[in-house]
């Protein structure tokens, strides 16, 4: 097995092992149209408009 010509440093074992690379929450978007939470450039569940037009025919 090959072994490490150099000993790692603290600082690059512990920047490799940190947790800011890793990825937040979602972003999440309100519907101009009805006001609830979802994902970005997605359809609205609730009304289902997406980008001022109405994708989804949703009853009343």
């Amino acid at each position: 097995m090959a072994e490490p010509k150099r000993k790692t440093s603290k600082a690059r074992r512990d920047k490799r092992r940190s947790n800011v690379w890793k990825l937040d929450l979602p972003g999440m978007s309100k519907c101009p149209k009805c006001g609830e939470y979802n994902l970005s450039h997605r359809v609205c569940r609730e009304c289902g408009n997406y980008n001022g037009k109405e994708i989804i025919k949703k009853e009343a």
